[in-house]
């Protein structure tokens, strides 16, 4: 596979900071680390390129929080100035060279993608009755926590032949166990780790019905019993090549008897309906305040499921 060189000094650019910095801090001009920097943005900016460039920039304290919906997890947070402008310089140059790494199938944080183009793939999927009858479901444990810095640099190395980013690049990684959730490089660091096995499944395996939506999992089949090995064959692959475990609660089930959750939808041959909890939030929500963004917010997911009994119920 061809190596890419030569991207360290267009990183650290005056240019591609200032382009950076604009869109870290878009829709977040009401943090106090916005505003802060913004009092001096130049010479912040100057005074970042040059940390850079003399390879003295270091990742900075992380605090952290929880959140519970929709389960459970500590958030990783770092300053807005240096890191996150960091972060958004060196992905203003490396997003274009994963993204020619990426296979079609997989969605979470890719730009024209997301939770509604996986949507859009499932569906499309499911025309074909007879080859997406049956469902691997799976997904990984603790999979941001498990990614192991020694195989994701060895896994950059494949594609990034430049050591001065490749240095940098550790730095940032080395400063948290596995991928800290929250930062902005880890979503598409997650998204690479994972890319050599999305393209051993597409091209080695053959798998013709595959998604991906960070570490949620589903294949379809018109076999059981293909998946039933091709599960096998995964959980082997994951453990030894990526220190990665499936969870426990991997399922294969008929499509049409007990549909395909995913992405926050309940899929079915027929038809598409939002899933249990995201309704019982949505209900919870109105009860308490029919609050104009809240119901914006919801209504997006219900449109693009057969949802209208659902919406009028909730509204009138």
């Amino acid at each position: 596979m061809r190596r890419t060189g030569n991207l360290y000094k267009r990183i650290c650019s005056i240019e591609n900071l200032e382009i950076a910095d604009k869109k870290a801090s878009k829709g977040k001009s009401w943090q106090k680390g916005v505003q802060d920097h913004m009092l001096d943005r130049e010479e912040n900016i100057l005074q970042l390129h040059k940390l850079l460039i003399e390879h003295k920039y270091r990742t900075s304290e992380y605090t952290t929080f929880k959140i519970y919906e929709p389960k459970e997890r500590e958030i990783f947070r770092l300053p807005y100035y240096p890191d996150r402008i960091v972060h958004h310089a060196i992905m203003n140059v490396l997003e274009p060279i994963f993204m020619r790494l990426f296979t079609a199938d997989t969605y979470s944080c890719i730009k024209e993608r997301g939770i509604h183009g996986a949507f859009r793939a499932v569906r499309k999927a499911l025309i074909d009755r007879e080859g997406t009858k049956y469902c691997l479901k799976l997904d990984i444990r603790k999979f941001y926590p498990s990614v192991d810095h020694d195989i994701l640099k060895e896994l950059l190395k494949r594609k990034i032949k430049d050591i001065e980013l490749l240095e940098l690049l550790y730095e940032i990684i080395d400063s948290s166990e596995g991928l800290p959730i929250g930062n902005y490089l880890s979503q598409y660091l997650a998204n690479y780790y994972m890319s050599y096995f999305d393209r051993w499944l597409k091209e080695d395996k053959r798998v013709k019905y595959y998604f991906r939506y960070a570490d949620d999992i589903v294949i379809l089949s018109s076999n059981k019993e293909d998946l039933h090995k091709l599960l096998g064959e995964i959980t082997v692959y994951l453990k030894e090549k990526l220190k990665l475990k499936v969870k426990n609660n991997y399922q294969v089930f008929p499509v049409a008897a007990s549909g395909l959750d995913f992405v926050g939808y309940r899929f079915f041959p027929t038809h598409t309906r939002l899933r249990k909890s995201i309704k019982q939030n949505f209900a919870r929500m109105v009860r308490r305040n029919k609050n104009r963004a809240s119901i914006a917010s919801y209504n997006g997911w219900a449109v693009h499921g057969n949802c209208r009994n659902l919406m009028r119920k909730l509204l009138s």
